[in-house]
């Protein structure tokens, strides 16, 4: 475990020592399940696309226990729409659970947002209006997911390229805001700000100073594609240098944090992605050079 200040989230300071440490990790993706197998790589932890293995049987799980034997396994969900105005999805949460119960993860995940209506999914991750009756409408779900699920819950920042005229605060305060009043954690993306901060024009690390630092427990980190006027959350580039900046600043900011890099489309062979991992390493390591964290 690393070596750190204890301090109140709003000011800056590093978070307890109850945060757990894993590392750096990938996201597990289907591409690289062989190889992963055959010859495990330097990879502390991986990232599981929780729906991608809520299924009776087959294949995913026949590698995903493979692999969990040897590597902490985050489950990271796309469809719980927690900030939506559907009921619940109870069967959903019940697979959920039972996904949990099998593999034991560090952690489950998903995002701020809302994917459906009236029963359909729309297979996006939509944002929401970033106000005091939103932020209720998704404490109250979060804590009844959370009770489900006898855990905390994990919630990501979104990439967004519309802004709500119903929204009268900062997403950052929105996120944390949720964050404190659920008592749920954060899984800051690093991209994602810098997405949206370039669609919205706010400076990023104005996000990173309203984010309270004892939620925040795990980072993404993910190339986008940028046209010049706005930037697209793709996952299928390298992290550009603007996401590394960023990452040196919010590890600068919140300490050792577990992070992973997320790509899921025009996937390089797995010695590229394992060299931009050691990227991320490199730039935590820079961001923190008085802070000891032990293998």
């Amino acid at each position: 475990m690393r070596a750190a200040l204890s301090g109140a989230g709003d000011s800056g300071a590093r978070a307890p020592e109850s945060r757990p440490w894993l590392g750096f990790g990938l996201g597990l993706r289907p591409e690289y399940f062989e190889q992963i197998l055959a010859s495990p790589p330097t990879v502390d932890w991986f990232e599981i696309i929780s729906e991608n293995f809520m299924v009776d049987g087959g294949k995913p799980l026949h590698y995903l226990d493979r692999i969990r034997a040897r590597h902490p396994i985050a489950m990271h969900g796309v469809s719980l729409s927690i900030g939506g105005t559907d009921p619940l999805d109870r069967a959903y949460l019940k697979r959920l659970r039972e996904l949990m119960h099998r593999i034991e993860p560090v952690w489950v995940s998903d995002h701020l947002c809302w994917t459906g209506v009236d029963g359909i999914n729309s297979h996006d991750l939509l944002p929401l209006p970033y106000n005091e009756a939103t932020i209720a409408h998704v404490v109250s779900r979060v804590q009844q997911v959370q009770d489900h699920l006898g855990r905390e819950l994990l919630l990501e920042n979104l990439s967004s390229y519309v802004e709500f005229r119903d929204s009268d605060m900062p997403e950052w305060e929105f996120v944390a805001g949720i964050a404190r009043r659920s008592g749920c954690r954060i899984l800051l993306d690093v991209n994602n700000i810098q997405v949206s901060a370039r669609n919205h024009g706010f400076d990023p690390h104005d996000y990173l100073a309203g984010i309270p630092a004892d939620r925040v427990w795990q980072i993404h980190l993910a190339g986008h594609s940028d046209y010049g006027t706005y930037c697209v959350d793709t996952h299928d580039h390298e992290v550009p240098e603007s996401v590394w900046s960023l990452y040196e600043s919010a590890i600068a900011r919140f300490g050792a944090v577990s992070t992973m890099i997320e790509r899921d489309d025009h996937f390089p062979p797995l010695p590229e992605l394992l060299a931009e991992l050691d990227l991320a390493r490199a730039a935590f390591a820079r961001a923190t050079p008085a802070v000891a964290v032990a293998a």
